[in-house]
């Protein structure tokens, strides 16, 4: 594939993630295998595994996995909120991974600190302005900026906003671009603007690689942008990491535990860490039922705004190929269109 003119907007992700292509398939919990991260690195892009609540052994099975089928640079994405975060935090450092997607909530000076010493690329997720200056003060070596459109675990600002709050300001590190992103014309124009690079999710969890189940990618790809809608939070007490997935049966029972479990607080039969851990129980169990199982009645449906915008099943080849190549044509069609002022 030839990219001449979006050579010039790749060279900052390229070179600080070590790829051809500076775009990130992102973490899906029950998804990012060590197939579907070395089919993405294989192909040329960048790839993280998800660590979600999973074992530290398992963690460390699928990193050993993940090296065997690739000799191309990986991340971890691990999830500060997590039960097990602590213990997969040793695993990055004795592992010594190149890089580390701190991811759910944000991750202490000292932790940073920790897993660089062992040599690891610290990414830190910012949703406004505020948290993007402590990252960088922290010392993280880039950012992602996600926009509340995004699947999984997001934020409350939209991504439009995010561009003009981050994108425009934080120039001393990386920062790549996420959040309801689908098609490489969109991608040309987040370039413009100063990303680094672009991290789709949706578009790689139905991918002919993604270890989805079938009924999980069909109700994917049959799927509106409005139907992907981000769970509210009911109580101060019980801080609730807004999640977006389609809207079904198991995206009400969420609602209804968070109403137990705030009653549970009221009478003080549960305490408050219990709990959080019971709501991230709760999708992590939703989420294995969806994915493996196929259950999109009462499974969690993770899936972007960008779901809309996702038409089919194709290789993860295929899709970085349309990527890079949709980037080049609407870069130069930009071009095309300054040339005639």
């Amino acid at each position: 594939m030839k990219a001449q003119l979006s050579d010039r907007f790749f060279k900052r992700g390229r070179e600080f993630l070590g790829v051809k292509y500076p775009f990130i398939c992102g973490a899906m919990t029950w998804v990012s295998d060590p197939n579907l991260v070395a089919t993405v690195c294989n192909a040329g892009g960048f790839a993280c595994l998800a660590g979600g609540n999973t074992p530290p052994e398992i963690l460390q099975q699928q990193v050993q996995e993940t090296r065997r089928l690739t000799d191309k640079p990986f991340g971890m994405n691990l999830i500060t909120i997590a039960p097990a975060y602590q213990e997969q935090l040793r695993v990055v450092e004795r592992l010594r991974l190149p890089f580390l997607f701190f991811a759910g909530s944000f991750p202490r000076e000292r932790e940073i600190k920790r897993v660089q010493e062992s040599g690891t690329k610290v990414l830190c997720f910012a949703s406004e302005l505020s948290i993007a200056r402590r990252m960088v003060g922290f010392g993280a070596d880039a950012l992602i900026l996600e926009g509340m459109e995004a699947g999984g675990h997001v934020g409350h600002v939209g991504l439009i906003v995010l561009l003009q709050q981050l994108l425009f300001e934080i120039t001393e590190v990386p920062v790549f671009v996420a959040g309801g992103i689908a098609t490489g014309k969109m991608c040309a124009h987040l370039f413009l603007m100063g990303a680094a690079g672009v991290q789709l999710g949706t578009r790689f969890a139905v991918a002919e690689e993604s270890c989805a189940h079938p009924d999980f990618k069909q109700r994917l790809l049959h799927a509106k942008a409005r139907e992907a809608v981000s769970t509210p939070q009911f109580d101060s007490r019980l801080p609730v990491v807004a999640v977006r997935a389609l809207r079904n049966k198991g995206h009400d029972d969420f609602a209804q535990l968070q109403l137990k479990l705030v009653k549970q607080l009221d009478e003080g039969t549960i305490q408050r860490n219990d709990a959080q851990e019971r709501v991230e129980e709760f999708w992590m169990g939703a989420l294995r039922r969806a994915i493996l199982e196929g259950d999109v009645l009462y499974g969690s449906l993770m899936a972007g705004q960008s779901v809309g915008l996702v038409e089919k099943i194709m290789p993860v080849a295929e899709i970085l190929e349309e990527l890079v190549r949709d980037t080049e044509s609407e870069l130069q069609q930009v071009r095309k269109a300054l040339g005639k002022f």
